[in-house]
């Protein structure tokens, strides 16, 4: 190793020492504890996608989880398949009736999103108190139903705003609503740069389900 390179690595440890430094100082002022309210949206591929994997790290964490799918009840997928293989630890409550073009509907889908609805509110109530029945929520595509106005906003923002101070929700779907993005905890947005439909690929398996 030439002098000028032993210089080049010398500086370059320092600069990352520098950094350690930095962020172990940044992260002794972070010392709150809560459940989140995570909401996963956008045009982009992987909302779901990427809240089933908080589900599956949540569950490698020994924690207990409950899932309620608003649109997608009556497709199969993967996700459901391997998931239910944990019964102990994952609670699955497909409801959905796809959406609003496949059951061209209206009551229907608002019965449907209204009984989704009363079994979250019910899960998330069985979160409350000394001995909570889940550590985690997924509420799979509530963002679709909101939408579309098939449950009211207000009550929706009402209970995840007083929802258990150490449960972690999860909410997921295109368009979600300003009010709900406002008392979120952490907002992503998928944003789609290119997808295979666009070029007649249809959905893949292990891929979309």
């Amino acid at each position: 190793m030439t002098e000028d390179q032993e210089d080049q690595y010398a500086r370059a440890n320092e600069k990352a020492a520098n950094k350690k430094r930095a962020r172990e100082k940044m992260l002794a002022t972070k010392t709150i504890e809560k459940g989140l309210l995570i909401v996963h949206t956008g045009k982009g591929k992987g909302k779901s996608t990427a809240a089933f994997g908080l589900v599956a790290r949540a569950m490698g964490n020994g924690m207990k989880v409950g899932v309620i799918q608003y649109v997608k009840g009556k497709w199969e997928t993967g996700e459901r398949d391997i998931l239910e293989h944990f019964p102990d630890q994952i609670e699955i409550h497909a409801m959905g009736e796809g959406f609003s073009w496949d059951t061209q509907d209206r009551a229907r889908d608002i019965a449907a999103a209204r009984k989704a609805w009363e079994k979250s509110k019910e899960m998330i109530e069985a979160s409350r108190g000394p001995n909570p029945e889940f550590d985690m929520i997924l509420l799979d595509e509530l963002n679709i139903v909101l939408r579309y106005d098939n449950l009211p906003l207000d009550e929706i923002i009402e209970t995840l705003a007083n929802k258990p101070e150490d449960l972690h929700i999860i909410v997921t779907g295109r368009n979600a609503k300003d009010e709900l993005i406002e008392i979120a905890d952490l907002v992503t947005e998928m944003t789609q740069i290119k997808h295979p439909f666009r070029s007649g690929v249809k959905a893949q398996k292990g891929i979309e389900f």
